[in-house]
């Protein structure tokens, strides 16, 4: 089992920077692959970025590439999402999930946070 805590959303300026981190219980963490989606109202969960075991392997959505870096720290149990340049249309939930295959669909996925809001201003 594993639980996780999203944080560091909030209200943003368009131009501006984020980073939001996600905590995660258990002693399994490093060997989850994790990931970050985000939902905007009425639309789909879409992936956003993805990081292997040991943190050497990254991919993300053509959406956000350049601008957004996620990372994490398996001593602490914490994933991260460095947000730049944000835009208007990167305003939605932002949730980030633990699986154990590298994949962009949700569905491979297998725990989830409850989710951190984070709204881009224009």
């Amino acid at each position: 089992q594993v639980q996780l805590v999203e944080s560091g959303g909030g209200l943003v300026q368009a131009g501006g920077s984020l980073r939001l981190s996600c905590a995660a219980s258990g002693r399994t963490f490093s060997s989850y692959i994790m990931g970050w989606f985000r939902q905007a109202p009425g639309k789909e969960r879409e992936f956003v970025a993805r990081i292997s075991w040991g943190g050497g392997i990254t991919y993300y959505a053509d959406s956000v590439k350049g601008r957004f870096t996620i990372s994490r720290d398996n001593a602490k149990n914490e994933v991260f999402l460095q947000m730049n340049s944000l835009k208007p249309e990167d305003t939605a939930v932002y949730y980030c999930a633990a699986g154990r295959a590298g994949s962009s669909s949700h569905s491979a996925y297998d725990y989830w946070g409850q989710g951190t809001q984070v709204t881009v201003s224009s």
